[in-house]
């Protein structure tokens, strides 16, 4: 018989997550990690700072020609960061 004060490893950690106020933090890493994944490595050589405020993703773009081409695939990467994730984290994208 489980006791109700066992819990998983996933709760517990979740829980110290929170508890810590790390959920930006590792909400962040998660993004660049998938930013990465998404865009392919030739591209995210270009990417500078990434950072979220809120649930809006902020991307430095070094290459002007870059930054104007990914504005017209704003609404696509929102969809595969939030897919690859498995929950809805970035709402809007702002690249810089």
């Amino acid at each position: 018989m489980k006791n109700t004060n066992e819990k998983t490893l996933k709760q517990a950690i979740e829980e110290l997550v929170r508890a810590y106020g790390l959920n930006d933090k590792l909400l962040k890493t998660q993004v660049e990690q998938v930013w990465e994944q998404i865009v392919g490595k030739d591209l995210a050589k270009h990417t500078g700072k990434i950072s979220m405020l809120q649930s809006k993703l902020i991307v430095e773009i070094t290459s002007d020609a870059l930054r104007h081409e990914l504005s017209f695939s704003k609404t696509k990467l929102i969809a595969l960061i939030n897919e690859t994730l498995g929950k809805s984290v970035v709402s809007e994208i702002e690249f810089f």
